[in-house]
């Protein structure tokens, strides 16, 4: 079937492009080769006096290029020349002899912007939905099919490199001012408009655009000294950024450099080339992975299908109004719109909740994420109070009071009290087993985990966790919900710890024993976040709170023995009246809630003096290896239902480099063989809790691995 329709409107020809079969429209190679035919056809066609390119998607304009194409290349030439032909036909369009207008409603994205930033003129509707980027760097990518050579001539260098390096979208109305589109209309007029204009087009030339930017514009984008100061503070940006470990940015960042420098056909040549070079490199293959588990994700209910028809949730009750409550009620408001009561013991708390959850409304609004009607509009679906009033009508309630068993119970059995027998209990307990909480339960088919992390408005994951007794609507209706949220969801067993803080666990506490023989603090961070982690795992505990740590710790000690035995670092410095950041005093120093330095009266704490001749590659080693162990043992124990859930699970719950593909993948890169001898080496120098897990083992021996090869 066609992609393409065309019908005339008084001397313009609109093309609906309408990708059959698909939710959205992409740019796959048999939609290129169909579109320059219709090019050649449109040219010869004297009844066409100009043309509009309009999508038939409902809230998609073009998604970009056709990914799986690129999962498939296996050399870079192939790559070079897909990004060549891709650049062939953008060309086409720019020079084609009569106007082009693109009329943008949804997302216009990647090669989608690239093909739009060739037309002569650019329409887009001022709906949430339009959006425009060049996000090729989130998969390990650049713009190939001249992104970046025409968005710098477009809008200036220095916004240029913001969206291109980041790989960054901007609403249409940014994108109006940006000068990335020409004119900004309604939904409903869109086609009439992009008509219009076509025609005035086909009448008269367009005048030539402006220079954007003043008098800074004129200063760094449009002079050679001025552009070097550009690339070099963008430069020092990335690296700091990415520490190096993503090449997409740097790339990206020479192409538009030689485009700008040497003139666009030899940025169109380097354009390609590096197109190519970084598709079949290894941190693009990871990341295009995680593109594929995640959108494969969205569409795992965690049950067979069919099997279970998810409950409506209109109405959320959340006890405990702390932080991480105040954060679900917040989240949920803001992205599910759904009637949300908080409830705690006293009302100053929920008043100090309350607050909290609308300051997340109220970064939207400064941010301009929403208007000032909507902000009102969504904090009135905010209240709260210190009974159980209103929870008799809520659909879900999730409780996110302190990780105690016996509170958690309390909590539960009060509840159940109140609320329809049809209605969901999740807890949002870290380490604590489902079924221990349910144990007792009037309902324990309608009880579940629902694990978020910190903060909840910012961290994508959510680990929800049904017990052997959990329903299957229970859970689907669970999966949907916290989509609904904006999370990546995961179904996890009910195990201690679930996944991530099962794998987090030995990480931390080898931090901690590291601390206790000398090891500076800075350095055990440093180290961790060279090797690619957001955070080292000392100022992960201060942000995760060291009571908090401790409770978890003493959890994942009684399921797992003296594998887990905690560090008596931590214990020590809560005796001296540090919790990490949340008062100010940690194993870092805070100054107006900021981390100010390491603080050196630790060691005297814990009883050492800082090494000066610790090792980095140990540390790497202990702290990496660690993690691995326990993630091969967890994933042998059907914590996690496939590499897949287990690895996105890491990078998205606890920052594990997105560029090593996650703790299974970078098991299997690694070889198990050589990962079981480093943990030899290391459980002979260092004790058994290094002992390889029995299933890594076996796929060492048999030459197996997590992922298919």
């Amino acid at each position: 079937m066609s992609a393409f329709d065309i019908s005339m409107e008084d001397g313009v020809a609109v093309v609906v492009f309408d990708l059959a079969g698909e939710p959205v429209n992409k740019l796959s190679s048999a939609v290129k080769i169909e579109f320059e035919a219709l090019l050649i056809r449109l040219r010869d066609d004297a009844a066409a006096r100009a043309l509009v390119l309009i999508s038939g998607k409902r809230d998609s304009f073009i998604a970009g290029a056709d990914i799986e194409e690129f999962s498939a290349l296996t050399t870079q030439s192939e790559a070079e020349r897909l990004s060549a032909e891709g650049q062939e036909m953008v060309n086409r369009v720019e020079a084609f002899p009569k106007p082009v207008v693109a009329a943008i409603h949804g997302a216009c994205l990647g090669g989608g912007l690239e093909l739009a930033l060739a037309c002569h003129y650019r329409i887009a509707t001022d709906h949430p939905k339009t959006v425009l980027g060049l996000p090729e760097v989130q998969l390990g990518l650049i713009p190939g099919a001249g992104g970046c050579q025409r968005l710098p001539g477009l809008i200036g260098l220095r916004a240029a490199l913001d969206m291109i390096l980041n790989g960054k979208s901007e609403r249409a109305g940014r994108a109006f001012r940006l000068g990335l589109v020409d004119e900004l209309v309604p939904p409903s007029i869109v086609r009439q408009a992009a008509v219009a204009a076509a025609r005035r087009l086909a009448d008269r030339p367009p005048a030539p655009r402006k220079p954007r930017g003043g008098m800074q514009g004129l200063v760094l984008d449009r002079t050679a000294l001025g552009r070097r100061l550009v690339y070099r503070q963008a430069r020092e940006r990335v690296l700091k950024k990415t520490g190096g470990h993503y090449p997409a940015p740097l790339a990206a960042l020479d192409v538009v450099r030689t485009g700008l420098e040497q003139g666009m056909v030899d940025g169109l040549v380097e354009e390609h080339r590096r197109f190519g070079e970084l598709a079949v490199g290894p941190v693009s293959r990871r990341l295009v992975q995680i593109f594929f588990a995640t959108t494969a994700l969205k569409k795992d209910d965690g049950v067979a299908p069919g099997t279970a028809v998810p409950r409506q949730i209109r109405r959320l009750g959340v006890v405990g109004a702390g932080f991480m409550g105040a954060g679900i009620a917040g989240t949920a408001v803001l992205n599910v719109e759904v009637d949300t009561r908080l409830r705690d013991a006293d009302l100053p708390r929920v008043g100090k909740g309350l607050a909290s959850a609308t300051r997340i409304l109220k970064d939207r609004l400064d941010r301009r994420r929403l208007t000032r009607p909507q902000f009102e509009r969504l904090t009135a679906l905010l209240s709260g109070g210190a009974d159980l009033h209103g929870f008799s009508r809520a659909d879900l309630v999730i409780e996110a009071v302190f990780e105690d068993l016996a509170v958690k119970r309390q909590v539960l059995s009060e509840i159940e009290g109140v609320i329809r027998p049809d209605a969901i209990f999740a807890t949002n307990t870290s380490t604590i087993p489902i079924r221990h909480i349910a144990d007792g339960a009037r309902h324990p088919e309608r009880v579940l985990g629902m694990h978020f992390f910190s903060p909840v408005e910012k961290m994508p994951l959510l680990e929800v966790i049904p017990t052997p007794a959990t329903s299957a609507g229970t859970l689907v209706t669970a999966v949907r919900f916290g989509r609904r949220m904006g999370k990546t969801v995961i179904v996890v067993a009910d195990h201690p710890g679930f996944w991530v803080n099962r794998i987090l666990s030995p990480y931390l506490n080898e931090a901690a024993l590291l601390l206790e023989e000398g090891v500076p603090v800075e350095l055990i961070d440093r180290t961790m976040t060279a090797w690619g982690f957001p955070v080292g795992p000392v100022a992960l505990l201060d942000e995760v709170g060291l009571d908090v740590a401790q409770k978890a710790g003493r959890v994942m000690h009684e399921a797992f023995g003296a594998r887990m035995k905690p560090a008596t670092t931590l214990e020590r410095l809560i005796a001296d009246g540090r919790l990490g950041r949340k008062n100010g005093r940690g194993f870092y120093r805070y100054h107006d809630g900021h981390k100010a330095g390491a603080d050196d009266s630790v060691y005297s704490i814990v009883g050492v003096r800082p090494r000066t001749d610790a090792d980095a590659d140990m540390i790497e080693r202990r702290l990496v290896s660690a993690m691995l162990n326990e993630a091969a043992m967890a994933s042998a124990e059907g914590v996690v239902r496939s590499p897949r859930d287990g690895d996105i699970g890491a990078i998205f719950g606890i920052g594990y480099p997105a560029f090593r593909g996650g703790p299974l993948r970078t098991i299997d890169d690694s070889d198990p063989r050589r990962v079981v001898v480093t943990l030899s080496e290391l459980a002979n120098e260092f004790g058994e809790r290094f002992r390889p897990a029995a299933a890594l083992a076996e796929l060492g021996q048999r030459g197996r691995r997590h992922y298919p090869a």
